[in-house]
């Protein structure tokens, strides 16, 4: 029953207001439903070759976890799967109407993400200390901004919960 609910209900609300909606709001709709299915294709693809990946290296016996070239190039693939995966988490989200097409929070976390992978995989050797500075920065930059706008959301909420009461 519940599993029946879960099938009909996928694209539910883009059904129901689908009547309602303006021309501009349709393609939007279509758009974020063609992308959601091109990053499931992409996750999909990436996750064969992360598993493909790991499969050789188990089979040819060099599988080692204290080996850090190995080690970056692994958590690089499976940070990359978690970026593409939250992404069509975002747009599922709008598909499902729930968040407006651009969610600057959302996009703000995905670039954290990116530069967390990009520190994982960073080969300190080669990188200059300017360049890890300026990741550093932006890295401080994206979180001072990613704070400052929850912090407003949350007065916004905070703000709409006393007009409520």
């Amino acid at each position: 029953m519940e599993q029946d609910k879960k099938a009909t209900g996928m694209f539910a609300e883009t059904r129901k207001h689908w009547p309602v909606m303006t021309f501009y709001e349709h393609f939007e709709q279509v758009i974020a439903i063609i992308l959601s299915f091109v990053i499931a294709i992409v996750v999909a693809v990436a996750l064969w070759e992360l598993v493909a990946h790991i499969g050789k290296l188990l089979l040819s016996g060099t599988l080692d976890p204290l080996n850090h070239e190995g080690f970056q190039k692994v958590f690089g693939m499976i940070m990359t799967l978690l970026i593409a995966m939250e992404f069509k988490h975002s747009i599922i989200r709008v598909i499902d109407r729930h968040e407006s097409i651009i969610q600057v929070k959302t996009v703000l976390l995905i670039a954290m993400l990116a530069l967390a992978r990009k520190f994982i995989i960073i080969d300190t050797a080669t990188i200059g200390a300017d360049k890890m500075f300026a990741l550093a920065a932006i890295v401080l930059a994206l979180g001072a901004v990613y704070w400052l706008i929850r912090d407003s959301d949350q007065r916004q909420r905070l703000a709409r919960q006393r007009e409520q009461k």
